[in-house]
């Protein structure tokens, strides 16, 4: 921005605390040569015979002294329109410039003019569509390139191309000769040269690394110097260096064409000249040359004659500011001789100025609009100040003379366009916060959108939603940009500079403040389009433009979440912008009555907005349209529902259009009373936490369900007074919510706005609804918005988050190793190296970090986002209750709720403390994710996944454990539907649930019973007690997985040991293959300890898997790995051996052993299982005495953290030399046996007889053998026929 000024000559005269009684005004001529001429002071000590008019007006003009001498007493239009004009012609004749001297470049003619450069049709590959005009292009095709048409063989020549997407995109120039296919374009054969900043690289038939990457918004700059024969590129006006030299010579009208390769979905805006530069290049010249201008015969520039007239605009209006600021003091300040102040020029000058400017542009399309995006823009900028305070009086009084005119309307959509540019492309300047970035440019837009005449003209423009989006954009950094926001980074326990954490918070602090002021311009904007009413019949109403424009933006970001190309999608961060506007009204109030005050009295820095409660926070009686998602309108009926498709639903469920109902609840309804938290009760949710608000009821009937009528509860967006009912206490647990958005510093005088309305009619077709925007069908749009583009960002953020934990474990680790006195010194070298690699990679996740903390997590955000997971989370609840209703939720309501929850939950800094989280508000979260992980009505399996995954990783934190262990749903549902969850596909969330809830009670867990849920472990007990037949199926699928995961990392470890390789991916597979084999066997072993009557009374088949299990187990981790091998392939480099070993899986063995022990000697067994004979029966009888022997000669003391039970293992030791006797006594007692026939033994496991026979293919084996086949296949796996029954044989020999 401030390139821009300066450019133009708008340079900045006044500070933020305006003028001075008194003081001297330096009036300053721009370019004039004589220098004794050049200052003239004005002030209240100089004789008033020396104050004239002629002195000012020569300052206003840029004239020599004393030049003007005036004809009569006043100073009318005329006068100054013939001043203008004998100056204009002094300005050209003095430049004498030549515009046609452009040697060394050649515009071919397309049929748009000898001197327009535009994209050569005929050299396009691939599918290329300009979006929008001028050069907006899109590729349509995997693959598309394309050339302009003008050619460069000498000179310094540019073009600037910004980034819509942030893509593969290679950007540069390229010879007539270079062929594009759909393969190859820019940079990829010879005399060709690209960069690609998705890449990082730069093309010449193969890639080099240069530059830095791209983001959405960055300006490139293709330079090609063919005087030096080099080309370069620049990122936002800073040089990336020189990409290429030594680049060929060529001749005249053959030489480098600029061109571009674009993969499919890329989108850019290329700039050859026709607007003015973002960051022009010092000696470098742009391709098409600036409108020329006809002037009484004189060509020239029409940007320097624009320039010269918006200087003296501007000269003009700073003197007023001065005269008004003087005179505000001193009574009898600036008595000109024939003048009294400058307020009684200002209307002429202004006025004639205007006249001037338009009779000289008015008819020039291409010269409007260049000087709009240019010169006017940056004047418009100069005048109302880059930041607060705003000088609004000064130009709304231009405003005023420049809107007189028919043309103004053409050339403000040009200023419209260049701010929307600015918003999109100006990055966040660390000096210039808080009121960085895209602030200027909103607060400039805001500004304007107040008069309701230009609001129509943006309403009526072809690319009104394409300039809304523009102004709700916001540029992301980049690696380098974060680096060069904080060059040195701080974390905790960090061995750092003292000084990088308060240089860390300064520079957080400042940016945070930044974005801050650019949420809440965006929201003004926001706020001014939703009360416009547009001139349209039939009438509409408030909020109506902001529903259609809400509607298009999500349509096509919806095409490009399902990776179909989308017309002209907008950048995530349009969309993360309107989420944010919606979030703030839902959560912090809204109010359109507020707004129309703040248009007749600005507020001042540090004033609050009225008392308004928030939707999102409104205790009682709760309300939902659940027509939004039944009627079949395009927003919603391509999304899945919960229960399928629309077009499926609607065949099962139909809908009558009579039955769209009102759903209606008592808030915290869905909730147990003794965990009830609402914003009605004494104690207040999280998000609203007030120990003063009344003590709510809830009704008998909690729920309805009311058919919708014209006179509908539904909430319309309300213009609330100041006697509204205050929101429940803003306050949070730390008593206030201190960065909750505060109003802009506007602290000038009343603007004396009116309305945004308008009653004249202006043809315009639309498909708005007539009805008044609701804040329902706000939350519908946020939650889709959100799934769109918002959970992307968070999933990035808690991507970094998780990487820099493990960074800095592995970095402390890592010095550990280096502090150690064993290490020689070639291992303290490469322990040096590895660090480095550690401490560059935690920097950077510590960057990205902190712009996440200041982007996502401010405070006002995570009270808006937590009171919206509690809306959801009920609402939820309450359209379960009905069939009809429950399956038509799009799933983006479930897959926003949950994903908005842990993102919350895993915020930084955290909301609130890890007690509170759920169970001071969102314990209907939890009754919702326990209630339906298992919901056949839920058709998708990934939803049905989420939910159990979210039990899964909250029931590993003790805090949020107790909110499972106090919720009456949880403790009724949940141990009898995780045992019937496991299967192939969850088996892994469900034993991390089981496992937890297990905790404590097997052998050898530290701190043993400390952690434990007996209350659960009770539960899950007396659900296997009463279903037999799902505890059964649950054990088999238990022994199988368990089986399956051991041979998995049996069969990993024989891979590295053979190929004598250990890769991390191999590691990385192994490590986790062991961890589930680990939590399964613990998980075997606590059904073992509570349930031993399902192994050791009854059949035998339990029994027998369980020990075959043990002793495969054991042979795999004690005979077929040997430890070294063992511990390469699980640990990491650095961890600890605490952490993995093979404790790990052979303690819960040993439990399981010794709970069959235990089991086998309680008296009130009614003839028990013989487990020593079971043992014995295994055809193994080495493995399992070299197994029990391992197992006591562990070091079990120096591999467990836990109080190891020495009474325990002596027992173990007991059974052992059983299991040896009894051995002893069969093996003599066999030698005098008479070895039976091999049609007697069963052919599968040849330690039993064959005594029952398959039907009806009569195939023999024995029963134990046949049953457990039967578990997972009804085949006989003899013949493979379809087994009907099991007769049992009797022995006809015996």
């Amino acid at each position: 921005m401030a390139e821009e000024g300066s450019k133009f000559g708008f340079n900045h005269l006044h500070g933020k605390s305006g003028f001075s009684s008194g003081l001297a005004v330096l009036l300053a001529s721009e370019g004039r040569k004589d220098k004794s001429q050049k200052a003239h002071l004005v002030s209240s000590c100089d004789d008033a015979s020396s104050r004239s008019v002629e002195h000012m007006l020569e300052y206003i003009f840029d004239l020599p002294f004393r030049s003007i001498r005036l004809p009569t007493s006043t100073v009318d239009v005329s006068f100054v329109q013939s001043t203008l004009r004998r100056e204009i012609e002094r300005l050209l004749a003095k430049r004498e410039v030549k515009l046609g001297d452009r040697d060394g470049v050649f515009i071919f003619d397309n049929g748009c003019g000898a001197s327009e450069v535009v994209i050569d049709e005929a050299s396009i590959c691939g599918d290329i569509r300009i979006s929008k005009q001028p050069l907006l292009v899109e590729s349509m095709a995997p693959f598309s390139s394309a050339r302009a048409n003008a050619c460069m063989w000498k000179g310094k020549w540019m073009y600037e191309v910004i980034l819509e997407t942030a893509g593969i995109q290679q950007l540069g120039w390229a010879t007539v000769s270079c062929p594009f296919t759909d393969l190859k374009g820019v940079g990829d054969a010879d005399d060709s040269y690209s960069y690609d900043g998705r890449r990082i690289s730069k093309w010449n038939k193969d890639p080099e690394m240069y530059g830095q990457p791209w983001v959405v918004g960055d300006v490139i700059g293709c330079c090609i110097d063919l005087d030096l024969d080099e080309i370069s590129f620049y990122r936002n006006g800073v040089s990336l260096g020189v990409a290429f030299d030594e680049v060929r010579k060529m001749e005249p009208r053959v030489g480098y064409y600029p061109a571009f390769s674009l993969s499919q979905g890329e989108r850019c805006d290329l700039n050859f000249g026709s607007r003015p530069f973002r960051y022009a290049i010092d000696g470098f010249l742009p391709i098409q040359a600036a409108p020329a201008f006809n002037y009484d015969g004189k060509l020239d520039s029409a940007a320097t004659v624009a320039t010269y007239l918006l200087r003296c605009l501007f000269r003009l209006v700073k003197l007023h500011c001065a005269d008004t600021s003087a005179s505000t003091s001193v009574d009898n300040f600036q008595r000109w001789r024939r003048f009294a102040s400058v307020e009684q020029v200002f209307n002429p000058i202004c006025q004639a100025t205007c006249q001037e400017f338009f009779s000289a542009f008015g008819k020039m399309t291409g010269a409007l609009e260049y000087i709009g995006r240019g010169p006017l823009m940056s004047f418009f900028l100069e005048v109302f100040g880059m930041q607060p305070p705003h000088d609004y009086s000064s130009l709304g009084r231009i405003l005023d003379h420049f809107m007189v005119f028919p043309q103004f309307e053409l050339i403000f959509r040009h200023v419209l366009h260049a701010l929307a540019c600015g918003c999109k492309t100006a990055p966040l300047v660390l000096m210039d916060c808080p009121y960085s970035g895209p602030y200027p440019y909103l607060a400039l837009a805001s500004y304007l959108l107040r008069r309701e005449e230009l609001m129509l003209q943006l309403w009526k423009s072809p690319d009104f939603e394409f300039l809304l989006e523009g102004l709700l954009s916001r540029k992301g950094p980049n690696k380098h940009d974060l680096q060069c926001f904080m060059p040195a980074v701080w974390w905790p326990g960090s061995c750092e500079d003292a000084s990088s954490e308060s240089s860390m918070t300064l520079t957080t602090t400042a940016l945070s403040n930044a974005i801050s002021k650019v949420e809440e311009m965006q929201r003004e904007v926001c706020r001014l389009v939703i009360q416009f009413i547009p001139p349209s019949s039939p009438s509409q109403s408030s909020g109506s433009v902001f529903r259609d424009f809400l509607q298009n933006l999500i349509l096509k970001a919806r095409a490009a979440d399902r990776k179909v190309p989308a017309a002209g999608f907008s950048s995530n961060s349009v969309l993360v912008s309107v989420y944010t506007v919606i979030l703030h009204f839902l959560s912090e109030g809204f109010g359109l009555g507020d707004i129309s005050e703040r248009m007749r009295s600005p507020i001042t820095a540090g004033s609050k907005a009225s008392a308004s409660e928030g939707f999102l926070h409104r205790g009682g009686q709760q309300s939902f349209p659940v027509g939004l998602f039944l009627r079949p309108d395009p927003l919603h009926i391509d999304f899945a529902r919960l229960g399928g498709t629309f077009s499926h639903l609607i065949k099962s469920y139909p809908i009558n259009d009579s039955e769209q109902e009102l759903v209606q609840w008592e808030e915290g309804s869905m909730d147990s009373k003794g965990t009830r938290v609402t914003h009605s009760t004494r104690k207040k949710p999280c998000c609203c936490a007030s120990a003063d608000a009344d003590l709510g009821r809830v009704g008998k009937n909690p729920i309805k369900v009311v058919s919708r009528s014209p006179k509908a509860h539904c909430t319309a967006i309300p213009e609330r007074s100041a006697h509204v009912a205050s929101e429940c206490s803003a306050s949070s647990l730390n008593d206030e919510i201190v960065d909750k958005p505060s109003s802009s510093g506007q602290s000038n005088p009343a603007f004396g706005y009116r309305p945004v309305q308008c009653n004249r009619s202006v043809p315009k077709a639309s498909h708005a609804s007539s009805e008044t925007l609701r804040e329902e069908e706000l939350l519908d749009a946020m939650l889709l918005l959100y799934h769109l583009g918002l959970a992307p960002n968070f999933k990035q953020a808690s991507h970094y988050m998780s990487h820099q934990s493990q960074w800095i474990s592995l970095l402390e680790e890592t010095d550990k190793q280096i502090r150690s006195e064993r290490n020689c010194a070639e291992q303290l070298k490469h322990l040096k190296e590895v660090r480095n690699a550690y401490r560059e990679e935690l920097v950077d996740c510590v960057r990205h970090c902190a712009w996440y903390r200041v982007s996502l997590f401010s405070r006002w955000k995570q009270r808006g986002m937590y009171a919206a997971c509690m809306w959801i989370a009920q609402l939820l609840l309450v359209l379960s209750r009905t069939d009809s209703l429950f399956v038509y939720v799009p799933e983006f309501y479930l897959e926003a709720l949950v994903d908005c929850f842990h993102a919350l939950r895993r915020s930084d800094p955290p909301f609130v403390s890890s007690a509170s989280f759920l169970q001071q508000g969102l314990s209907s979260f939890v009754t919702f994710v326990v209630t339906h992980f298992n919901d056949p009505r839920i058709s998708s399996a990934d939803l049905r996944d989420v939910l159990l995954h979210s039990i899964s990783v909250l029931v590993q934190y003790k805090d949020y454990f107790a909110a499972f262990e106090n919720n009456e749903a949880a403790l009724q549902r949940m141990p009898l539907a995780l045992l019937s969850a496991f299967d192939d596909r969850s088996w892994i969330p469900v034993t991390n649930i089981l496992l937890r809830l297990c905790k404590g009670s097997g052998f050898g867990f530290s701190k043993q019973g400390e952690s434990s849920s007996v209350r659960f472990q009770g539960l899950l007990k007396e659900v296997c007690l009463l279903d037999k037949e799902l505890f059964s199926t649950f054990l088999n699928r238990l022994f199988n997985t368990l089986s399956w995961t051991i041979t998995e990392f049996s069969v990993s470890i024989r891979e590295m040991r053979e190929n004598y390789l250990i890769t991390e991916l191999q590691q990385r597979k192994s490590t986790l293959i062991f961890d589930l084999s680990c939590n399964l066997a613990r998980v075997l072993e606590f059904f073992t300890h509570e349930i031993p009557q399902a192994f050791v009374s009854g059949p035998d088949m339990n029994l027998r898997r369980l020990i075959e299990l043990i002793i495969f187990i054991l042979n795999q981790m004690t005979s077929t790995i040997d430890v070294e091998v063992f511990d390469m392939s699980i640990r990491r480099h650095g961890q600890s051996v605490e952490k993995l070993n093979r404790a790990m899986i052979l303690a819960p063995l040993v439990g399981m052993i010794l709970n069959l022990v235990d089991a086998s000697e309680d008296p009130l067994l009614v003839k028990p299982n013989d487990i020593v004979g079971v043992f014995i029966s295994m055809d193994c009888a080495a493995t399992v005495h070299f197994g029990f022997q391992y197992l006591l000669d562990f070091n079990w003391g120096g591999m467990l953290r836990g109080n190891i039970p020495f009474v325990r293992l002596k027992k173990l030791e007991r059974f052992a030399s059983c299991l040896r006797s009894r051995r002893e006594v069969d093996t003599i007692g066999s030698l005098g046996c008479i070895a039976e026939d091999d049609e007697v033994i069963c052919c599968i496991c040849y330690a039993c007889k064959s005594d029952s026979q398959l039907m009806p293919c009569n195939h023999k084996s024995c029963f134990g053998c046949i049953s457990r086949h039967l578990l997972n296949s009804q085949r006989c796996f003899f013949c493979n026929a379809t087994v009907t029954d099991v007769k049992e044989m009797t022995d006809t020999r015996l």
